[in-house]
C-alpha cells in the first residue's frame, strides 16, 4: 500500500526497522491514503461555491451514454470538464472544438484516477460573455418580482388618437414611426419624449422620458400608448434597455406601453416588462395603429352583406307574402272585405240622402221661424210709416197721450231717423 506524508518536509525513516524513530513514535503525524487523499481533496473542492469559467473547448467528446468529456483551456492552464446527459439535454447548442464558452458548474476530484475537472450544469456561447451574465440574473429577479406577469399586461386601444414615443429624436426609430403612422392612419397624434438610447446616463434618460410622458397623461391631456425603443445594434448598443432603472419605468406606467428594441433577433428586459414586445419600431407602428385601407375595406365588406342581408331578408318576406296571398284564408278575408266595402258604401248612400232630407226639412222650418220672427219685430213696422215714440230721458214706450205733459220732450223712432219733440198739447 502506498502511504504519503501530508508534511512540507517529512522526518527521516529507517524503514528497515534500524535507526530512527521508535514504533509509536509520532502519533500526531497523519499518514494519508491515496484514495483518502484524493476524497479529503474532493471534499474541499466541492465546498466551494458554483462559479463561472470561461475558456475553449478541446478534445470533445459525446459518449454513448449521453455525457459529454473536453478539456476546458485558456493559454495558461487547462481543466478537465464533464457535462452529464441529464444536464446536456438543456443545452441550446452543439458543443465543438475551438469554441469559447461559458460554463456554470462546480470543481470536483474522479477519486479513483485522482483527476482534476470541472463538473458543468450549464454552457454557453461565450461571445456575450459577462453582459450575458447580468442580463439572466436581472431577468430571473425581476420574473421572480412579477414583473414579467402575463396578468398585468394590458390591452392596447384598437383606434388610438394620441400616441407617445420615447427614443432619440435623430435616430431612424423616430423617422420609421412617422412614416408608417402617416401611411397607415394619419388620425393619430404622435408625441415625441426624447432620450439618448446608448451610452452612459441612456438609461436613466430613458426612465425620465417614461416618467415625462407619465406627467403629460396624468395632466389631463391623455396618452393612449406610449412606444419605448431604438432601431437595431449589438448587445452592447442595446443595454440601455435592459437596465433595472428602466424596466422599473415600464413596470410603473400608468400608460400601456409597447417595447420596440432593435431587430426581430433581439430580446430585452424592456420588452418582458412591457405590454406588448414588437420586434422593430417599424413593426410597432405597425401593430398599435389599424390600416387605414384595412378599415375601408371591412367597412365595405360589412356594407355589403348588410346590402344581401336585407336583399335577402325582403326577398324572403315578399315570397311570404306571396304565399300568404295566395292563401284560402287571405282569399277569404278579402271577400269579407269587399263585402263589408260595398255594405259600408251602401250604408254612406242612405246616410247621404237622409241628412239631405233632414237638412231640406230644417232649412224650410228655418225658413218659417225667420218669417214670423221678421213679422214680429217692431223695427219691421216702421217700414210701413209707423212710428216709435219714446220718452227722451227714460226711454219708456209712450202707448197713451195720458202718459205726457205739455213740456215733455219726446223721441220719435221713424224707418230712417229720429225727431227729437217737445210735447204742446196732449189730447186724449
Amino acid at each position: 500500500m502506498y502511504s504519503f506524508w501530508f508534511e512540507e518536509e517529512p522526518p527521516a525513516r529507517d524503514w528497515r526497522g534500524g535507526e530512527g524513530e521508535k514504533e509509536g513514535e509520532g502519533e500526531s503525524e497523519r499518514v494519508y491514503t491515496v484514495s483518502e487523499l484524493n476524497r479529503r481533496a474532493r471534499e474541499l473542492l466541492e465546498a466551494l461555491p458554483y462559479l463561472w469559467v470561461e475558456g475553449e473547448i478541446s478534445n470533445f467528446k459525446h459518449h454513448s451514454s449521453g455525457h459529454m468529456y473536453f478539456t476546458l483551456k485558456d493559454e495558461g492552464a487547462e481543466i478537465d470538464a464533464v457535462i452529464f446527459a441529464g444536464e446536456n439535454r438543456l443545452l441550446t447548442f452543439t458543443p465543438e472544438n475551438g469554441q469559447k464558452v461559458l460554463a456554470f458548474g462546480r470543481v470536483t476530484i474522479f477519486e479513483r484516477r485522482g483527476r482534476y475537472q470541472l463538473v458543468i450544469r450549464e454552457l454557453r456561447p461565450a461571445g456575450v460573455g459577462r453582459l450575458q451574465l447580468e442580463f439572466e440574473r436581472l431577468k430571473a429577479r425581476l420574473a421572480s418580482e412579477g414583473l414579467f406577469s402575463s396578468e398585468r399586461k394590458r390591452p392596447l386601444p384598437p383606434f388610438p388618437e394620441r400616441i407617445g414615443v420615447v427614443t432619440s429624436p435623430e435616430g431612424a426609430a423616430i423617422r420609421d414611426i412617422c412614416s408608417v403612422i402617416a401611411e397607415h392612419y394619419p388620425l393619430v397624434e404622435l408625441l415625441l419624449f426624447p432620450a439618448r438610447v446608448q451610452g452612459e446616463g441612456a438609461a436613466e434618460e430613458l426612465a425620465r422620458a417614461i416618467e415625462a410622458a407619465n406627467d403629460y397623461h396624468r395632466d389631463g391631456k391623455g396618452l393612449d400608448l406610449l412606444i419605448v425603443g431604438r432601431g437595431g445594434g449589438s448587445l452592447e448598443d442595446l443595454w440601455a434597455f435592459n437596465e433595472e432603472v428602466v424596466a422599473r419605468a415600464i413596470y410603473n406606467s400608468r400608460v400601456p406601453v409597447v417595447s420596440a428594441v432593435g431587430h426581430e433577433i433581439d430580446y430585452t428586459i424592456a420588452d418582458f416588462v412591457a405590454d406588448l414586445r414588437a420586434p422593430t419600431p417599424t413593426a410597432a407602428a405597425q401593430m398599435v395603429v389599424p390600416d387605414r385601407e384595412e378599415l375601408l375595406s371591412r367597412v365595405r365588406e360589412r356594407l355589403r352583406r348588410l346590402i344581401s342581408g336585407m336583399k335577402g331578408l325582403l326577398e324572403q318576406r315578399e315570397v311570404r307574402l306571396q304565399a300568404g296571398l295566395r292563401s284560402y284564408a287571405f282569399r277569404r278575408t278579402t271577400r269579407r272585405i269587399e263585402e263589408g266595402l260595398l255594405t259600408l258604401d251602401e250604408f254612406c248612400e242612405r246616410l247621404g240622402r237622409a241628412l239631405s232630407r233632414r237638412l231640406s226639412q230644417s232649412e224650410e222650418r228655418l225658413a218659417n221661424l225667420t218669417e214670423r220672427l221678421e213679422g214680429a219685430n217692431p223695427l219691421a213696422i216702421l217700414r210701413r210709416g209707423y212710428a216709435i215714440v219714446l220718452h227722451e230721458r227714460s226711454g219708456r214706450v209712450v202707448k197713451a197721450a195720458a202718459e205726457v205733459v205739455r213740456g215733455d220732450r219726446l223721441e220719435v223712432r221713424l224707418h230712417r231717423g229720429e225727431l227729437l219733440c217737445r210735447v204742446e198739447e196732449a189730447k186724449e
